[in-house]
């Protein structure tokens, strides 16, 4: 009931956009709005590391925020031209929908329902993800259907509480649900012992495993019961920015598989590859096409680096966090990750 609320609350939010969204329609669309007022909104997470999350100084890291950042580098040249929202899981649609941010890059996850029914198109997919289970170590559980009889935390208003609805109804499994409205007080409870398992997506559940007093007490449990494909979205009916924000995330792939890195992107310009002088702006004029500055490919590449070094940098095997690539490797490493050409 609580998801279907949700939804309509959203919908009301799309029908009826705010001055804000409405204004930059009629004046030239988000992308010239965001030129006039310098700087792109950013509605992030409050705080999963390797994905958003601010440190003491308030200046935000992660993946997804690297997608907001590469925007500021398209767009203006200055990845820090970003400023960030936080929103909770209840908050993220009717904040994109109704305006007060220009794109959402938070952990959300790419539905039928949201993307159809919600007024917003999503991008493409930052992280293939899936929901998993954490529990204690000392209560001995060694499988997810072994949960009959267990509490269970829960974010309200996600992909999360229905598909964990889904799994143990068809499994026959009995669980005591608690309910809870931001993925901080979800934790928290888990911490105070008030649920015995601690249910979200995976990539998730590694990020916070690292804020419990003794992260080593704690396992994620074997079985992912979801497709959780996680990506930025925009508000739809503004084809021009959405072109923007999806090509962004193509050459992100893109210069992956081609070999440009941050590190030798200078040395890249000279290369006689036809889809890397494209890809960075010597040949041809794709930038004009999305509305930037020729060169975009080479300022995102240049600040911040491709796909994969993001990935690196933020959640992969290397980092705290340790996620292998997995199914977000590129195709041509036996992932699932594909850009369509610059061409």
């Amino acid at each position: 009931m609580q998801h279907k609320k949700l939804i309509l609350a959203a919908l009301a939010t799309a029908f009826g956009m705010s001055a804000t969204a409405s204004n930059a329609s009629s004046d030239g669309g988000t992308l010239q709005a965001v030129k006039d007022k310098g700087f792109v909104q950013c509605g992030v997470t409050g705080g999963v590391r390797g994905f958003s999350a601010p440190d003491e100084n308030n200046n935000w890291s992660g993946l997804e925020v690297d997608f907001c950042r590469a925007l500021g580098a398209a767009i203006f040249d200055d990845v820090d031209a970003v400023r960030y929202t936080p929103l909770t899981s209840t908050e993220r649609f009717a904040a994109l929908s109704s305006g007060e941010i220009d794109v959402l890059s938070r952990t959300t996850t790419w539905t039928m329902t949201r993307d159809t029914s919600l007024g917003i198109n999503f991008v493409g997919v930052m992280f293939y993800d899936g929901q998993g289970f954490m529990v204690r170590k000392s209560d001995g559980i060694s499988s997810a259907y072994d949960l009959g009889g267990a509490s269970v935390c829960i974010e309200a208003g996600t992909t999360t509480e229905l598909n964990a609805a889904d799994f143990f109804s068809s499994n026959n499994i009995q669980v005591n649900t608690v309910v809870f409205e931001e993925q901080d007080e979800v934790l928290q409870a888990y911490q105070d012992q008030r649920c015995d398992v601690y249910t979200t997506d995976s990539s998730a559940l590694a990020a916070e495993r690292l804020n419990l007093e003794d992260p080593n007490a704690h396992v994620i449990l074997p079985e992912i019961i979801s497709k959780e494909p996680l990506g930025p979205s925009v508000r739809q009916g503004d084809d021009a920015w959405f072109n923007l924000n999806r090509w962004v995330y193509f050459l992100l792939l893109n210069a992956e598989e081609l070999g440009v890195t941050q590190a030798n992107v200078d040395e890249m310009l000279a290369s006689d590859n036809p889809a890397i002088k494209r890809l960075l702006g010597v040949e041809g004029t794709y930038g004009e096409m999305i509305g930037v500055s020729n060169d975009w490919g080479y300022r995102i590449i240049k600040a911040l680096g491709n796909y994969g070094e993001m990935y690196e940098r933020h959640v992969g095997p290397q980092t705290e966090i340790g996620i292998a690539r997995g199914v977000n490797a590129l195709w041509t490493d036996g992932g699932i990750q594909y850009a369509p050409p610059i061409r």
